[in-house]
Order: C-alpha cells, then sequence, then structure tokens
C-alpha cells in the first residue's frame, strides 16, 4: 500500500498534516542519544554525525548499541526514510540497524523497524494486557525486499491508532495491528555497522 492509499485508509484516524524535514543540524539539536538496553550507559564516543554537504546523517557503529531519539513526542504519523550500510567484506551477511517507532521516553518499550539483509519487519516490546510482552514479525515478512549492503533502502513507516505498517522499497512486508502505545519517539539505531540515513520525512497526523 503506498503513501496515498494509506492516507486514504486513514480517514477515520485524521487527516495528515504538512511533511517535515526531520534531518538535524551538524549540533543534533532536537536528537539525544539513548542507551540500549536503557539501564546501560551510554559510551563516551560519539557515532552520529552530520554530513551537510550531503544531507545526510552518518552513524559509524563503533560507539556502542544505542538510539538516536527525535526529541518529539508522537501520536499517529507516517515516516519516510532512506538508508543504507556501508559495505565490508563480500562474506558479510550481518549488517544491522534498525528505525524505533512509538519509543518510549527512555527506551524500556520499543517497536522496531528492522533493517538488515535479511528484510524489514517488525518486532519489539508490545504492552498486552498491562504486561510487556517481546514480539517478532520476521516469520510473517511477506517478502524480503531490502537490497544489498551499499544500496539505498526506502522505507515508508505508518503508525496510525494501533496498527504499525512497514513498505519496504514500495511495498507493505510487515504490519502490527495491536500496538500497546499510542504514543511515543522515533529513533534510529546504532548497532556495530556504519549506516547512513537521508530523507527523513515525518507527516503527523491529527
Amino acid at each position: 500500500m503506498g503513501l496515498a492509499a494509506l492516507l486514504s485508509a486513514g480517514a477515520a484516524y485524521g487527516q495528515a498534516g504538512g511533511t517535515v524535514d526531520l534531518m538535524p543540524d551538524e549540533s543534533l539539536h532536537g536528537w539525544t542519544r539513548i542507551p540500549i538496553p536503557p539501564i546501560d550507559g551510554l559510551q563516551p564516543k560519539m557515532q552520529w554525525h552530520v554530513d551537510s554537504a550531503q544531507h545526510v546523517l552518518v552513524c559509524t557503529g563503533d560507539g556502542g548499541h544505542e538510539w538516536l531519539r527525535y526529541d518529539k513526542d508522537l501520536g499517529d504519523f507516517i515516516l519516510q526514510v532512506d538508508w543504507r550500510f556501508t559495505p565490508r567484506a563480500p562474506e558479510e551477511k550481518r549488517y544491522n540497524s534498525g528505525i524505533g517507532i512509538r519509543l518510549s521516553e527512555y527506551g524500556e518499550i520499543w517497536y522496531q523497524a528492522q533493517t538488515g539483509l535479511s528484510g524489514g519487519y517488525l518486532f519489539g516490546n508490545n504492552i498486552v494486557d498491562g504486561l510487556i510482552q517481546r514480539f517478532n514479525l520476521s516469520k510473517e515478512m511477506k517478502e524480503n525486499r531490502v537490497k544489498p549492503a551499499g544500496e539505498w533502502n526506502h522505507y515508508e513507516i505508518s503508525a496510525r491508532g494501533p496498527r504499525i505498517g512497514l513498505a519496504v522499497n514500495g511495498a507493505v512486508v510487515s504490519e502490527l495491528p495491536n500496538c500497546g502505545l499510542r504514543r511515543g519517539y522515533i529513533g534510529l539505531e546504532a548497532e556495530h555497522y556504519e549506516v547512513t540515513f537521508r530523507n527523513l520525512k515525518l507527516q503527523s497526523i491529527e
């Protein structure tokens, strides 16, 4: 389902507003580093930087496991983002990162659109009947549409009421119908691999 169809299908939840460019400035103003897991401390090494000339955000992947969290609490939204891994050796298959959706403030509860060569899918810690429960929709992924390391991928993530949907390179591949958090934060994940993000576009839905 493309963006136009998502907007039409979600009319019951409200209308999408204008698109906001989330790319931070070189100081990363408006974004905060959060350790994963949240009880761990941050490593002192800064692994995030903005290349203003290329209009990209780069994570070198050598500063520990963490979120770079956008510091605005969001309800319903549609997020567009491009990402690619910097290639390592030809036999490397374990590239790993992700895009957080409706994170709690310090990441105790989290929903993630996985980025990796094995495909894009949703997983995380959900709230079900008042309890935190881990879920992983990798086996329900409709198809692996992720391109090889070094090539750009496009994610479109929609969060509307209890539903989260992930489209990879133009087609929906993973959907969560029962998201327990209706508000939260967006985050980009550092997990030991160099990954670059661009075209961070957000539409809030009122």
